[in-house]
């Protein structure tokens, strides 16, 4: 039986700790990339690809997650009485932007074990796995083509980005041979974050995954992998090389514009790089980064 895919899940159980002391009382996913928290670009996404059912697997001291899409009355009656149209109908936004669930992940032990917690709620049907830490901008096409990859081959799909070699030891790497599409690779095999120079291949997975509901079940039976954690990415590689079943795996070699914000530089570049596009920022913006840039040393 086909499905439509309609469910999307965002781990956010994470700690943040590179970004303390920032997220020592506040979520990572809450840090704003110019005016928006950065989760909210992730769930943006998720419904411009048609995925209005989101499940968030959250940990201790999350709740501003559920408070960001949540009504704020008080906030809003305020607005309202104010006349300030425009700032209410950006809270409104996010309020009625898709059915948001919640589910707390419980044990931190990996993103794998996080996938699973979703089981539940998903059922027996393929589903997105959207990583908060990734910003796809909204002008370039990934996650509808994720989709229409899945549905017409019936496996699952990663997001594959062609990486340095230098940096391939901080990613997952894919081994692939090519298809008749091509933006469009099958995968031969995974490795999480191989030693420095021994990297298979410099196609990296970024996050995002379009998933067959049977990588619950070898989640189910996956072991402990990299640092201890039941790892996503060696499900994967378990479905790349199992039995028929598993339906496969495929990759979306995406070559579009992608905001790194689990990295503290990465996070300011993509906060400039955004920025600079805004029409309502980027013409007072852009001569004054030139200005800028010409005093440095």
């Amino acid at each position: 039986m086909a499905f439509r895919l309609s469910k999307a899940v965002i781990p956010a159980a994470g700690l943040g700790t590179r970004f303390l002391p920032a997220t020592k009382a506040m979520p990572k996913e809450m840090l704003p990339v110019v005016d928006k928290p950065a989760i909210q670009y992730v769930v943006e996404e998720a419904v411009a690809a048609g995925l209005t059912d989101v499940l968030m697997i959250t940990g201790r001291n999350k709740n501003a997650l559920e408070n960001h899409f949540d009504r704020v009355a008080e906030l809003e009656t305020t607005l309202e009485k104010k006349g300030d149209t425009d700032k209410l109908q950006k809270v409104n936004f996010s309020t009625d932007l898709a059915d948001m669930h919640y589910v707390r992940q419980g044990d931190p032990k990996g993103l794998g074990h996080a996938v699973l917690r979703a089981r539940m709620h998903v059922g027996r049907e393929p589903f997105a796995v959207l990583l908060g830490d990734d910003i796809i901008d909204h002008r370039d096409v990934l996650l509808s083509r994720m989709i229409e990859v899945q549905e017409q081959r019936h496996a699952s799909v990663v997001a594959l980005l062609e990486v340095d070699p230098s940096v391939a030891h901080m990613y997952g790497i894919a081994t692939v041979e090519a298809t008749d599409e091509e933006d469009v690779v099958k995968i031969n095999g995974l490795v999480e974050k191989p030693s420095p120079g021994t990297a298979p291949s410099n196609l990296a997975i970024i996050g995002r995954y379009v998933l067959r509901p049977e990588v619950f079940d070898v989640l189910e039976t996956t072991a402990p992998g990299k640092g201890g954690e039941i790892q996503l990415t060696d499900a994967l590689q378990e479905m790349a090389n199992g039995p028929s079943w598993t339906g496969g795996v495929y990759g979306v070699v995406f070559r579009g514009r992608r905001y790194d914000t689990g990295d503290r530089l990465d996070y300011i570049k993509a906060i400039v790089q955004l920025a600079v596009e805004r029409e309502d920022l980027g013409p007072e913006l852009r001569p004054w980064l030139r200005d800028f840039a010409a005093d440095l040393d």
